[in-house]
């Protein structure tokens, strides 16, 4: 269990910002005493090359003392009364359709990033000044800031919901993570550059930086944002390109080029993360007053067969749970929230029903690997207890260049996978009368699927289900009781019994199983797979 994953959400929680970022002064850029331009292209390919250049040299962490004393002593609050000025964004004033916003450095983000804006033609370096911030009365009387020790990240601010106000966009803070939104979105998972040795037992996770930012000026009309960016960790370097396109999906197309310095064990690839406390499956319940409480509540996949799967998020057992789905030259995964009724969370303040789903959609093909979702115990909803990502086959050992390219999709849908039918709840309980019988629920929901009572034109047949119990101790329980019958909203409801499949035998006594379900007519399968753990 990665402890940096908890500390993580904890801020992200209460103050839009997380985790500190690195950054070292890199020795192939001219620097100036002031913010001037300077004659130069930047491109992607020179970016690569700078990054090959550094994982040829040893890793120098980022000086610990680099900020002000009085920056590394900032209390919470103090922090948060230090304010970017919106009247001194980037490019305001300008009739372009961003703005560029700066989080000053201090608190817990003692380890700075450099800003660079560019154009066709030229650079410069964007400087750390006091102009750009308001210090409240918590922090009104402070020391130096000196111009070269950077910021703590950047976001940007496009008009997405209304045409005169220009929202938050997208925010690059803390090691490589990022968050973006989409149209009447709220801020909850988070994506990052790349992982490196996630979730291995008695290896401590790295977590590389984003040590340098470089800004592309838009020009007026432009529909999206460019941005490059320099990643650096102990095992790692990496050039990064994103192309941010606002909308009612925020789309953001990311290309990547990373070096290993060092072996790696377990490489991540789109990594993200997110939270899941509990929710209409959930069988470990707390004291709360909110009947679902996620900001996402499973994992899709669309394999290289097309085949969707859709597995649920639990926080049960109490203890680090992993997922592992091989494929080849897979299509799409993601951490969807699927539930987007508001009486679902009855938290008018969270408004859980408004965070994103993200949705990975790869460019070419990625190959032979797994997608693996690590699930982590938590007792409330300040830790991001939900990781996915794309693990390559085979090795990653030090001295290999490796590029991914993908389509990142913020979205609302439901079906970002774009199955013809999907899951919409999970659910399961024991009845006093019944202690030896576990029941299960699935609920579908689709434009397509037929009425259960309904005979298939083409087939001849009714609609159907196939549920099975895979691997480990699937010949310890057997299946009674299917049935299907469509609810008053449109949702198609999957039932089913599980029962010991020896006499004698109890269902505590069976250890978790592996679950698969799904709806079909005759040879046409109408909905995704359904895939789950349960712990009988």
């Amino acid at each position: 269990m990665s402890k940096s994953l908890f500390f993580w959400r904890k801020w992200l929680f209460f103050s839009l910002t997380l985790t500190a970022t690195s950054v070292t002064v890199l020795t192939s850029i001219t620097t100036a005493s002031s913010q001037t331009w300077l004659r130069g292209t930047v491109t992607f390919e020179k970016l690569v090359d700078r990054a090959q250049t550094l994982a040829g040299k040893n890793y120098v962490p980022p000086a610990e003392d680099a900020l002000p004393d009085w920056m590394q002593k900032l209390t919470y609050d103090q922090y948060r009364d230090i304010r970017f000025d919106p009247k001194k964004a980037l490019w305001i004033g300008e009739g372009i359709p961003f703005r560029c916003m700066f989080f000053h450095p201090g608190y817990l983000f003692k380890r700075p990033v450099e800003m660079w804006e560019f154009t066709d033609s030229h650079q410069q370096r964007i400087r750390l000044s006091e102009e750009f911030f308001t210090y409240g009365p918590l922090i009104e009387k402070h020391g130096p800031v000196p111009p070269e020790v950077g910021f703590a990240g950047v976001r940007l601010h496009t008009p997405l919901n209304t045409p005169d106000y220009y929202d938050e966009l997208i925010v690059f803070q803390g090691a490589s993570y990022w968050r973006a939104l989409g149209k009447g979105q709220r801020y909850g998972i988070s994506s990052r550059g790349i992982a490196v040795n996630t979730g291995l037992a008695g290896i401590p996770e790295e977590f590389p930086d984003f040590r340098a930012f470089w800004l592309r000026k838009p020009s007026i009309g432009d529909d999206h944002a460019h941005i490059y960016a320099l990643l650096d960790g102990p095992s790692v370097t990496g050039a990064y390109e994103f192309k941010i396109y606002p909308g009612e999906d925020t789309v953001v197309d990311v290309r990547m080029v990373v070096f290993l310095r060092k072996d790696v064990l377990r490489l991540g690839i789109a990594p993200m993360s997110s939270m899941y406390w509990f929710g209409e499956n959930s069988r470990r319940r707390f004291d709360d007053y909110r009947p679902e409480v996620h900001d996402s509540d499973g994992l899709a996949i669309r394999t290289g067969k097309d085949e969707r799967i859709w597995r649920p998020a639990s926080n049960d057992t109490g203890r680090v749970e992993f997922s592992f789905y091989s494929d080849e030259a897979v299509k799409g995964f993601g951490l969807l929230q699927r539930d987007r009724r508001p009486v679902a969370y009855e938290d008018e303040e969270a408004c859980y029903h408004l965070r994103p789903s993200l949705w990975i959609e790869p460019v070419g093909n990625w190959g032979k690997g797994q997608i693996m979702l690590m699930e982590i115990p938590t007792a409330n909803e300040l830790a991001d207890n939900l990781v996915a990502m794309w693990i390559p086959e085979g090795e990653t050992k030090a001295g290999q260049r490796l590029e991914f390219q993908y389509r990142q999709h913020w979205t609302m849908r439901e079906d970002p996978a774009q199955a013809s039918g999907y899951v919409v709840a999970t659910r399961t309980g024991l009845h006093e009368w019944l202690p030896g019988e576990r029941t299960m629920i699935v609920e579908f929901r689709g434009e397509k699927l037929p009425d259960p009572e309904q005979v298939c034109p083409d087939c001849g047949q009714k609609l159907s289900a196939i549920v099975e119990a895979i691997g480990t101790n699937s010949n310890k329980i057997k299946f009674d009781g299917i049935n299907i019958h469509r609810m008053q909203d449109g949702r198609l409801r999957l039932s089913f019994q599980i029962i010991p499949s020896k006499e004698g035998l109890k269902l505590e006594e069976i250890g978790p199983v592996e679950l698969r379900a799904s709806l079909h007519c005759g040879p046409n399968f109408l909905t995704e797979t359904w895939s789950y753990r349960l712990e009988p």
